[in-house]
């Protein structure tokens, strides 16, 4: 997946009017959003059209499925009948359970990210001590996508190094978590980054002082 100028949008706000504000005054620096569940509960699956169609976007559903793989199969097909490019699904359940959200991507033609590791201090209590067999059951099962943290610049080299110079790597927590883009995209293939830009007073001028940040 080719990402423009290496950002990935996260747009977790709940109104989609306000959401397709910041979009249309940032629309000329970004071609892809992830958006999850609160704008989806918010506003309904049928957002994932709306940016589509308006924006042209391509659109990564950061739902974290982690359901037994029955369940995944009908998540992932009704998110990508939506019109999603990807998906993004817990490696924490297993090869099974991944399985079922790979095969219904492949199944699509769409694009499935495996979630290795989270990017909050709570991932390190129990999520991060598996990040790395996670990454290993990814590459075991040709995965070649996957989301790790900016956070943590030593898990996320770690995390590079277990699924190879090929894989495509996104990294949430940049900015508002404490992120640097810079350093993040030496490991890195782009940057999700929501609240710094959809909470700022100009998020065209924030979006565009991260590009500079990174160029």
């Amino acid at each position: 997946m080719n990402v423009k100028n290496n950002i990935i949008l996260a747009m977790d706000l709940m109104d989609l009017k306000e959401a397709e504000i910041v979009c249309e005054s940032i629309n000329e620096y970004i071609d892809t959003i992830k958006i999850g569940y609160p704008l989806t509960l918010a506003e309904g699956l049928s957002t994932i059209g709306f940016f589509k169609d308006n924006f042209d976007y391509k659109v990564i559903c950061d739902y974290k499925v982690a359901d037994i793989p029955a369940t995944n199969e009908k998540i992932a097909n009704q998110t990508f009948d939506a019109g999603a490019d990807a998906i993004i699904c817990h490696g924490f359940v297993g090869p099974d359970s991944v399985d079922a959200c790979k095969i219904s991507a492949e199944e699509h033609d769409k694009d499935v990210f495996l979630l290795t590791e989270m990017s909050h201090p709570g991932a390190v209590k129990f999520l991060q001590k598996d990040a790395d067999d996670i990454a290993k059951m990814g590459v075991e099962m040709g995965i070649t996508n996957y989301v790790a943290p900016s956070t943590r610049l030593d898990r996320l080299s770690e995390i590079r190094d277990i699924v190879g110079k090929e894989s495509f790597i996104i990294s949430p927590g940049v900015g508002t978590q404490g992120g640097d883009p810079k350093e993040t995209l030496k490991y890195s293939n782009a940057l999700i980054i929501g609240r710094s830009i959809y909470n700022a007073e100009d998020p065209k001028g924030a979006t565009k002082d991260i590009i500079d940040s990174i160029q």
